[in-house]
């Protein structure tokens, strides 16, 4: 819609309020709500002010005056309100300089897909996340000076097949055997169905909704690829949408990797391919069916994997699912089929138009505007600089010798190692102005002061078995 047109929808369809949605930089959305009588066509380009000093990662106190500048397409009636509340999406401005934010993420995604134009390679780069998570019922956690616990609770969870549910009916997934038996095992799937209906009421077109692997109510669903921006905007949708109807049920949605042990935890596998003109560019005659493109887009994203993980695997939590040994996809290697592999080619069909990568080790803490931007970055720099991806794994990676396992890359074993090598090499992510020397150190260093040194710091419940009688 363009601004008028908002106006207008606004009067025709008696909205009350208006929602003022963005992102801060570690990925989670803030709002603001305005009335009506406050918006008008202007308000588009005069944008409304904040203050940035309160948002983590962003503006000192000396420096907090900042403005939301609302996205006319991004308008929809927000689906949780119980007053009328249309929602639209903002873009960040200083309003001293009159420049777009730097830090802000959606304004690093509009950069990211500009650079893609000026290159020439393409003019148009698709990702579509397939994020996982979990629906439980309770969750209990603190930390003080003398305690640590957390507790988690679901009616799927196999721990429960003991206990006194007057009655107990059974039928609770295993571990590993939730992907997908029908009900009533898969007890989830009418609230995945209304997560489902609220995300196309929104606009996202989606592909499946299932059960996955994990016992508790571990869930998929999967949204149709779409440009760079628009998925980054699709994604908070996303889980803003999936949280909010669990809330009606009266359950609770984590996106977090590793909330179980002994368990599959939830990871994001990003689908991404490069077009131009309408057309395709990841097709070709190479291994897969895949275009030589396509493959230097890989040797990109292999290169970079160890940096991209600090973006892509944002939290000391994803490091407890990226254990060698284990089903996560910690091996920087490729392979057609091969769902042991970081970068797997999809084989479901022969068509150019669905060549794709589909890059595993990602998992849903990322903040998707930025990880979907330094996969496109990492790619690129690959086409650029003719990066070769070697040779692709067809073998089960879990079934190789150490020495086969030798000269095969890993991830890192946890998020300061990530961290490490981002600050190493981060060259690729500042091409075309995309990320900046100052977005990058106030990554890190936010990183390593909010989640690394804290729980480094904490004691944890399994170091009092394994060390209080030592």
């Amino acid at each position: 819609m363009t601004e008028h047109e908002v106006v207008e929808f606004i009067k025709e369809n008696e909205v009350k309020m208006v929602d003022l949605k963005f992102c801060d930089l570690l990925g989670t959305w803030q709002h603001f709500v305005v009335p009506i009588s406050e918006v008008s066509a202007d308000s588009f380009k005069e944008g409304f002010g904040f203050d940035g000093s309160s948002i983590r990662g962003w503006q000192s106190i000396e420096l907090s005056d900042m403005l939301v500048m609302p996205d006319s397409n991004t308008a929809v009636i927000d689906p949780f309100m119980e007053t009328k509340t249309l929602s639209l999406i903002c873009n960040i401005k200083d309003p001293v300089s009159g420049k777009f934010y730097d830090k802000d993420p959606r304004f690093i995604a509009q950069k990211a897909e500009t650079y893609l134009k000026t290159t020439g390679i393409a003019d148009t780069a698709y990702f579509g996340p397939e994020a996982e998570f979990f629906i439980f019922d309770d969750i209990r956690f603190d930390q003080s000076a003398n305690s640590g616990y957390y507790f988690i609770d679901s009616e799927e969870g196999v721990w429960n097949s003991g206990k006194d549910e007057m009655p107990n009916l059974g039928h609770k997934p295993r571990h590993k055997e939730g992907y997908f038996p029908v009900s009533p095992i898969d007890s989830q799937t009418d609230i995945r169905s209304e997560m489902v209906t609220e995300l196309q009421n929104v606009g996202i077109r989606i592909e499946a909704a299932h059960h996955e692997v994990a016992t508790a109510g571990q869930a998929e669903i999967d949204m149709r690829f779409a440009p760079l921006t628009v998925m980054g905007d699709n994604f908070l949708w996303y889980k803003y949408i999936i949280k909010n109807v669990a809330k009606r049920y009266d359950k609770t949605v984590t996106f977090m990797p590793k909330p179980l042990f002994g368990d599959n935890g939830s990871g994001m596998h990003v689908h991404q391919s490069l077009w131009t003109k309408g057309q395709p560019l990841f097709g070709g005659n190479e291994y897969a069916g895949l275009s030589q493109l396509a493959l230097y887009y890989t040797g990109g994203i292999l290169k970079h994997a160890k940096a991209l993980c600090a973006i892509t695997n944002a939290t000391t939590n994803s490091y407890k699912r990226l254990v060698p040994g284990f089903e996560a996809p910690v091996n920087f290697v490729y392979s057609s089929r091969n769902r042991s592999a970081a970068v797997r080619i999809p084989m479901y069909s022969a068509s150019p138009k669905t060549k794709r990568l589909e890059y595993r080790t990602p998992d849903p803490s990322a903040n998707g505007y930025l990880a979907f931007a330094a996969m496109l970055l990492a790619g690129l720099d690959g086409i650029i600089n003719k990066i070769d991806p070697g040779k692709p794994v067809d073998k089960d990676i879990f079934t190789l010798t150490k020495r086969e396992l030798k000269n095969i890359s890993v991830a890192p074993g946890s998020l300061e190692e990530a961290l490490d090598n981002l600050a190493k090499d981060h060259k690729f992510l500042l091409q075309g102005g995309v990320f900046t020397e100052d977005v990058i150190q106030t990554w890190i260093e936010r990183k390593m002061e909010n989640d690394v040194q804290p729980v480094r710091m904490r004691p944890v419940p399994y170091e009092f078995a394994l060390y209080y009688d030592v």
